[in-house]
């Protein structure tokens, strides 16, 4: 265990270093509520993702050594700098018109206006995330030729879908038009549009991966140039799930915090922990060793993806998120013993 959490131990303490002595440069006296902050946001980003970890490990196992390690120490910069402390800067710069020096410098000394912007640019970010993992859902559960069903009553219904082309996108489309009713006129542009990016970027990334893998096993001699391609292009599928994952994540982080810097250090403790579980799922062979628990957490993920389009016009407690993850997961766990017992016996 200390092998894979290492890092994402020397992440925390000095993650919760920085959080005292922020929070002591900020208000004397802070340090240790800032330092509270900072640990509640981490175990609040791992109770959210372990659906995340195991969806990165699916992918993990089939990349490279090399690859693997770019995920932990590239991808955990993405992870943290991009995605929990410059895209919401990003976000709020384009909403708003600002330059995003204005913003970082509101992010840190006019905290309200900040949040007040990024409450402002919640419901179309959402909805990205939202329509991005729902056509992850539905692409899991309606591959051609897929054996193992683990809810069989319905996952043999959506495998059946697989027959009709472009089914994925339709129901997607569906679910966001449905959406629109919901949404106030003056938003449905920019929720649209977004769900509609989501939607188009799982395409592209989705198709990518696939053109490489056929392109690898038809062109042999090309082999090296096709994995090192298909490594890229796995990576950046990875960092981009990840995205979608951590929206609501970071969105709902200032619940608790409107400290940036605060909610940077949390989530990035958290981000860790999630890389060292994945890591650890993908060298132990977990997923081999638990049939359904892929379905667990591609049923998390369906899950998920309908609560982001709620939170649009309804406030979805991040408690109800991260239980009903939760239960996928364990169910699917508890399921896969008793599978491998009966088997074993």
């Amino acid at each position: 265990m200390l092998k894979y959490f290492l890092g994402s131990y020397i992440v925390t303490a000095v993650g919760l270093v920085l959080a005292y002595l922020w929070g002591e440069h900020v208000h004397h006296g802070t340090g240790l509520a800032c330092v509270f902050i900072a640990f509640v946001l981490a175990v609040l980003e791992i109770s959210l993702s372990f659906d995340n970890a195991v969806v990165n490990a699916m992918k993990l196992e089939g990349m490279s050594e090399k690859w693997r390690h770019r995920f932990i120490t590239w991808g955990i910069l993405i992870a943290v700098f991009g995605m929990r402390f410059l895209f919401p800067l990003l976000v709020v710069a384009i909403f708003a018109k600002l330059s995003i020096l204005k913003v970082l410098n509101m992010a840190l000394n006019d905290v309200n206006e900040y949040a007040h912007y990024l409450h402002l640019t919640h419901a179309p970010i959402v909805t990205f995330g939202g329509a991005f993992l729902l056509m992850l859902f539905m692409d899991y559960f309606t591959e051609e030729g897929k054996k193992v069903h683990w809810i069989k009553f319905i996952e043999n219904r959506l495998q059946r879908l697989s027959k009709y082309q472009g089914v994925c996108t339709v129901v997607t489309l569906a679910l966001l038009g449905l959406l629109m009713l919901k949404i106030a006129p003056d938003a449905r542009s920019s929720v649209f549009m977004s769900g509609l990016a989501g939607i188009v970027t799982y395409l592209a990334i989705d198709g990518l991966a696939e053109w490489l893998e056929r392109r690898q096993e038809a062109k042999a001699k090309q082999c090296a140039n096709a994995v090192k391609c298909s490594g890229l292009v796995g990576f950046l599928y990875l960092e981009l799930i990840d995205a979608s994952f951590s929206l609501d994540g970071v969105l709902g982080a200032f619940a608790l915090s409107q400290d940036i810097l605060i909610i940077t250090i949390g989530l990035c403790i958290g981000a860790m922990f999630v890389r060292s579980l994945t890591i650890m799922l993908v060298e132990k062979k977990t997923l081999d060793q638990y049939l359904y628990l892929e379905h667990g957490a591609h049923w998390a993920i369906g899950t998920l993806a309908i609560l982001m389009f709620v939170s649009t016009f309804h406030e979805v407690p991040e408690v109800v998120t991260g239980l009903l993850g939760l239960i996928f997961i364990v169910s699917a766990l508890i399921s896969s013993i008793i599978h491998r017992r009966k088997n074993e016996g």
